[in-house]
């Protein structure tokens, strides 16, 4: 018997507030990154490609 990790197909984040109320859920995946708002049956998302231009237009430059 050869047993193996799968590994995930992706992985969801919960966004939490100061107060600790739940703000919306984002879904990392290989393909792309998905937002749904808090209590929303919807989910938004941008391709890898889509998601890495926004962000070096719009974001804000980081330290690692």
């Amino acid at each position: 018997m050869n047993n193996k990790f799968e590994p995930s197909k992706y992985h969801d984040h919960r966004i939490v507030a100061e107060d600790g109320t739940v703000v919306g859920h984002i879904r990392v995946k290989p393909s792309g990154v998905l937002w749904s708002p808090k209590s929303a049956k919807v989910w938004y998302g941008l391709s890898v490609e889509k998601f890495g231009g926004l962000m070096v237009e719009k974001g804000k430059r980081q330290k690692k």
